[in-house]
């Protein structure tokens, strides 16, 4: 059994080619969270919802499973992390966005974002999906090393991958919003830079993108849900609120925000819990005069990123947004 399954996964790499995600088999992994299980999810209530689809647009280059660091003596030997690139073909030099996918800090991977990468890229970004330690491998605040790890690569290749380094955003959906706040907000901060390689490249982004993800894990939205000891934020910050108080305001966003900070977008469902503390953080920014926008979007449902028509409607509030940031 154990030869046919692997002459299975043989296979199904050598047909699927670059997209074939390379996996450790020895790191565990919580594959539920997908575009095809929420597209499942949302049929029920919309029967003629569409799953977004993974095309490379026409003058788009793609290159998938980039190698953006690689962590040295884990509990699963030299670990590497990945991202997939998304570029125009045409010479130039272009804005760069990184994209953090969702799942609950436990669950997803980075080709839930591909189909925004692509998008964005035939927009004229540079984007890249990427791929972090999840709670099974790694708590908090792994994934936040992580992903400024791959802001880092990103600037030290900024010349080979036609990347303008002083034009860099950061979007997330979900709990990869959560980590895309908190990562925008400490830009260079250095308890939270990590040394997951190019050190000395600054982490600071021009413009972040939260699609529903929290901002403040002790306002009141977040602290009146329900949790268990095996709730997947309780898991990712190692306890709860009353156990862990000084993570759960240190990995909230909020705290971060300064006059400084840059401008944001946020793309919600009308579920406040997905983003509490976004309206204490809007109010902040009102009144240091940084800008912001609020798109809510009609829809039961949480992850309204992952099916069409939202998907499209999503797309254009944020190509817009980055395009007024960025360019």
């Amino acid at each position: 059994m154990k030869k046919i399954l692997i002459t299975f996964l043989t296979i199904f790499t050598l047909a699927v080619g670059a997209r074939a995600q390379i996996w450790n088999p020895e790191i565990p992994r919580d594959t539920s969270f997908t575009i095809h299980s929420t597209y499942l999810k949302f049929k029920r209530a919309y029967p003629d919802v569409k799953p977004v689809k993974d095309v490379v647009p026409d003058g788009v280059k793609a290159e998938y499973d980039v190698v953006y660091t690689t962590l040295k003596d884990t509990p699963y030997g030299d670990r590497d992390l990945h991202l997939d690139l998304f570029r125009p073909e045409k010479a130039g030099k272009y804005p760069a966005v990184v994209l953090v996918h969702g799942g609950a800090w436990v669950t997803g991977s980075k080709a839930n974002q591909v189909p925004i990468a692509e998008y964005l890229a035939a927009r004229g970004y540079v984007t890249a999906a990427v791929e972090y330690q999840l709670v099974l491998e790694a708590p908090y605040p792994a994934a936040i090393y992580n992903v400024k790890a791959a802001i880092r690569y990103l600037r030290a290749h900024a010349e080979e991958l036609n990347i303008d380094p002083d034009k860099i955003a950061i979007s997330g959906a979900s709990a990869g919003g959560q980590i895309a706040s908190l990562v925008g907000l400490t830009g260079d901060v250095e308890k939270f830079e990590g040394d997951q390689g190019n050190e000395g490249y600054s982490t600071a982004v021009q413009a972040i993108v939260d699609m529903d993800g929290v901002i403040d894990f002790m306002a009141p939205w977040s602290l009146k849900s329900e949790r268990q000891p095996d709730s997947y934020d309780v898991r990712w910050l190692e306890g709860d609120f009353y156990q862990r108080p000084d993570r759960w305001k240190e990995a909230s966003p909020i705290f971060w925000a300064s006059e400084n900070m840059p401008p944001m977008l946020f793309l919600t469902s009308p579920h406040p819990r997905f983003t509490a503390g976004m309206n204490e953080l809007t109010a902040m920014m009102d009144q240091w005069g940084i800008y912001h926008e609020r798109h809510t979007f009609n829809v039961r449902y949480h992850a309204f990123w992952l099916v069409q028509p939202w998907h499209n409607e999503a797309m254009f509030f944020m190509a817009n947004f980055l395009d007024r940031m960025l360019k």
